[in-house]
């Protein structure tokens, strides 16, 4: 691929996996995160919107935070983090427990969360002031919790890093029908061409019957799959990440015979990639 090419990629800060893919990925992208549980698909998106965040206050780091491949690539204008009931606080400490102080900071300075809790609880039996501090909450909108969403995206998805934390959530929830969820999520697949950001969306492996998880699947620009596999030359469970979709990279990783990526995490670095097991 040419260099104008990799210009017009954004990273996903992880910088083995963006040489890999020759840059980054393509702008207009609603990549599905789909993972086993503690398998680093969360800490995929907290090391992208971390290394992200550095990149964008220290130019001058770029290089050695994502690799010389990745740091040619173009960065977001702005990063958003999309929570149904997960608080900004509980988020960040994750972060700062999982990583450093240097990846915490970064994160809180630059991605701007926004809380949909009074959607996502709005009729369950969990009271109002469990969801927000202060005097409770009435709405009188009539929106829904996926009209918010994309009230959310048609404002802010413009040239965005975004992460919508998570789909387990909606799909799990008796109150959201599973074709409300496909139907958003094609809709936002068909935007995401104009918006030339990057959306990433969670979703834990195994929640859903293989019917209904091949519909996200079919919904989305790109699969990246997170898995615990045992290690071939020791008793050692080892995490492991593939490209299951993504038309305009799969030809790329099968002409380097790539079938998955070994991945760690680490304190410094956030996930990183490994080794690439070919076929």
């Amino acid at each position: 691929m040419g260099s104008d090419a990799r210009e017009s990629r954004i990273p996903t800060g992880v910088s083995d996996f963006d040489s890999i893919l020759d840059g980054g990925l393509p702008p207009g992208s609603v990549v599905l995160l789909l993972g086993d549980v503690g398998s680093g698909f969360v800490e995929f998106a907290y090391t992208s919107a971390a290394k992200l965040s550095l990149a964008k206050e220290r130019p001058e780091s770029s290089r050695y935070l994502m690799g010389d491949i990745g740091a040619s690539g173009r960065l977001p204008e702005r990063m958003h983090y999309i929570t149904f009931f997960k608080p900004k606080e509980e988020i960040l400490q994750e972060i700062l427990f999982s990583f450093n102080e240097e990846f915490h900071s970064a994160f809180e300075r630059n991605v701007e969360f926004t809380d949909l809790s009074e959607y996502y609880f709005e009729k369950s039996v969990v009271p109002p002031s469990w969801v927000r501090s202060g005097a409770p909450f009435l709405r009188t909108d009539g929106k829904t919790l996926i009209d918010s969403i994309v009230d959310f995206l048609d404002r802010e998805a413009q040239g965005s890093f975004i992460i919508i934390d998570s789909l387990t959530d909606l799909v799990i929830n008796e109150s959201f029908d599973i074709m409300d969820v496909v139907a958003m999520l094609r809709g936002i697949q068909r935007m995401s061409k104009k918006w030339k950001g990057i959306i990433y969306v969670l979703l834990t492996s195994g929640i859903l019957e293989k019917r209904k998880e091949q519909m996200i699947i079919d919904s989305v620009d790109g699969v990246f799959v997170f898995e615990w596999s045992r290690n071939s030359t020791s008793s050692k469970r080892q995490r492991y990440i593939y490209v299951a979709k993504f038309v305009s990279l799969m030809p790329h990783l099968d002409e380097q015979r790539i079938a998955r990526f070994a991945t760690t995490l680490t304190s410094q670095s956030g996930l990183v990639v490994i080794d690439a097991e070919r076929i």
